[in-house]
């Protein structure tokens, strides 16, 4: 599709009978979300969404998507403490949810993690620049300087490509 210069169209859902609804429509994707914990689970925030919840909303959508890929995504703690919690998390997602692929959330640093999910067999779907996550100690998006959020997105987005992710 990208050769071909066609758009790929990733929606989100976070139970089945969206999922359907989204499948039918014929998209490429569907991600399952963490923001998932504040829309269907009703947290304040994306930040206390367990791996167990996640696969509970990634394995609903898997059973409502019949045509696209569904990414499932890897909730806040579950991967940046170590790589082997990282392919740990990432495993428990991809066999407990039937999902097709992870997502994860984090540039250069996470390279690592990344490369061993990836050599687990698992497909990973990186997910960098202004994230949610990163909100929270920058004191919001515009806080930053332009130039060096610029140079930093180039060698995230490299490192992690270098790595495996799509």
């Amino acid at each position: 599709m990208k050769t071909a210069s066609q758009k790929i169209v990733v929606m989100t859902a976070y139970d089945y009978e969206m999922a359907r609804i989204v499948d039918r429509s014929g998209v490429e994707m569907i991600l399952v979300g963490d923001s998932g914990g504040r829309y269907a689970l009703g947290y304040d925030s994306f930040n206390p969404v367990t791996l167990e919840e996640m696969i509970l909303l990634t394995r609903s959508v898997r059973r409502g998507a019949k045509h696209s890929l569904v990414v499932g995504d890897l909730p806040f703690m579950s991967y940046q403490v170590s790589v082997e919690d990282a392919v740990r998390s990432a495993g428990r997602m991809l066999k407990e949810s039937d999902c097709d692929a992870v997502k994860l959330e984090g540039g250069e640093d996470y390279a690592p993690h990344v490369r061993a999910i990836v050599r687990a067999g698992i497909p990973v779907m990186a997910h960098m620049g202004i994230t949610p996550m990163m909100s929270i100690g920058l004191g919001g998006y515009l806080n930053q300087q332009v130039t060096a959020v610029d140079d930093q997105l180039r060698r995230d987005a490299l490192a992690l490509q270098d790595a495996g992710a799509f």
